[in-house]
């Protein structure tokens, strides 16, 4: 019964506006004091309940035989169906509308949504109880004698089954306590059932936001991040091929040859799992620097064996850029730099640990690339192009400890502050001679101040 006062008092905010205290002393009760709710509920239901016999009580005893009751009753008039008696005293009693009473007040005690099935069972038992001692015992010869006045026949002679008036208000009451019983036995079970659906739909929803955040974490860490909202933010079909261009993408390949070496299968090493285990623990420590917030901007695309690829560039959204951001769009070749010597540091705090001497052998360029999406049960993003051929042989061409680059690439790293030294010219495979460069690991670090030199 509140939430529909609750509703109507929502709805007719303008009636109200003069109190505007009351809607929201509604909501308090309604929502944040169950006990408070469940005094006021008992206290309006007793209210009723009382009033419902409330007349009774004012009704002067007419006194005498039932046969003097009949001797001074007026006239007996039939309107719209109903039948009411009028005495001398100018008392008006009408019995079918005491036993309405009676039933309006244990209907409005059912219709109360918010107390359980026990609480109403034992509200309506007990004023039935009270309206069978009304009818059959306090109030027996007013009714008595209405039912004379009414009735001037003998019981045998009267319509109906139950010949006694105060008999069928009684059985009335009993059948609607019952029928009452049973509609608030059945509100209760659907609200139950209600409650239980709403918390199993709730529990299935937490588990499919949980799933959705797992899958999007897995997928995350499979693809960049904002590679996984393309896939995540739409549906998409198997024969969907995600692909992007790019003009300026750093690439970096680092190597360390010496593994190939180390590599062994014996009994020591358990046929070459702790060599394997080692190389994840590098792999893993160099993934480790990728949560660092200034490595942020590099991706890493794959492992091959113990060559680490990656990349910077692919998290800019492509574009026109303004011409006084010409060269600021090349810092994020500074950034694969800067993770190129974090990647050699972490190599040498392994070593120390693992009593060994790696190098790392590292090759940059950059350039325009194209990203894409392979495969559909395990996706795999990768990068091709020209620029990545090059970055490749750089590479297997390099020095061990050294990060060696191409001439573009030393130009742009030389405004960035990076201090770079002409190695000549190489043959580089399927590229023919190329002039390429060492990065120097003293440099200035105007990159970190967020400058560019000129």
């Amino acid at each position: 019964m509140y939430p529909f006062l609750l509703a109507a008092l929502q709805g007719g905010k303008g009636s109200f506006c003069s109190l505007p205290w009351l809607p929201a002393s509604s909501r308090i009760i309604v929502t944040n004091n169950p006990w408070l709710r469940l005094v006021l509920t008992m206290t309006t239901t007793a209210l009723i309940l009382v009033m419902a016999v409330f007349n009774m009580f004012f009704v002067a005893d007419p006194g005498g035989s039932a046969e003097d009751i009949q001797t001074t009753a007026l006239s007996v008039n039939v309107s719209n169906n109903s039948r009411s008696l009028y005495l001398e005293d100018k008392n008006k009693f009408y019995l079918p509308y005491f036993i309405y009473c009676c039933i309006l007040g244990l209907v409005s005690c059912s219709v109360f949504l918010r107390i359980n099935y026990e609480l109403k069972m034992v509200v309506m038992l007990v004023a039935v109880v009270i309206y069978n001692i009304i009818i059959l015992q306090t109030h027996a010869s007013l009714l008595d004698g209405f039912n004379k006045a009414l009735y001037p026949t003998d019981k045998a002679d009267r319509p109906g089954v139950l010949k006694d008036l105060k008999t069928m208000g009684s059985v009335s009451l009993f059948i609607f306590f019952i029928t009452l019983l049973v509609l608030a036995r059945q509100n209760e079970y659907y609200c139950r059932l209600d409650f239980l659906w709403r918390d199993k739909f709730k529990r299935e929803c937490e588990e499919i936001e949980t799933m959705e955040n797992l899958n999007r974490v897995l997928l995350e860490n499979v693809l960049p991040a904002h590679v996984a909202e393309h896939f995540l933010g739409r549906n998409w079909k198997n024969e969907d091929l995600y692909h992007q261009s790019y003009e300026s993408v750093c690439v970096m390949f680092a190597s360390i040859p010496d593994f190939k070496e180390f590599y062994t299968e014996s009994d020591v090493n358990k046929e070459g799992l702790e060599c394997l285990r080692l190389l994840n623990e590098i792999i893993a420590d160099f993934d480790e620097l990728l949560s660092k917030p200034k490595f942020s901007g590099v991706e890493k695309i794959k492992t091959i064996g113990s060559t680490y690829m990656a990349a910077t560039g692919l998290n800019v959204t492509p574009g026109p850029e303004c011409a006084q951001e010409h060269d600021r769009q090349y810092m994020h070749i500074g950034t694969m730099v800067e993770f190129a010597f974090a990647l050699v540091g972490k190599l040498d705090v392994i070593n120390k640990h693992s009593f060994n001497d790696f190098r790392l052998r590292i090759g940059i360029n950059h350039g325009p690339v194209i990203a894409g999406v392979i495969g559909a049960q395990k996706p795999q993003y990768d990068i091709w192009g020209n620029s990545v051929n090059v970055a490749s042989r750089m590479e297997t061409t390099g020095v061990l400890g050294k990060i060696q680059v191409t001439e573009e690439t030393s130009g742009i790293l030389s405004n960035l502050g990076y201090m770079c030294s002409c190695r000549g010219i190489i043959n580089v495979k399927g590229k023919g001679e190329l002039k390429t460069y060492f990065v120097h690991t003293e440099m200035t670090r105007s990159l970190s101040q967020g400058t560019v030199m000129p």
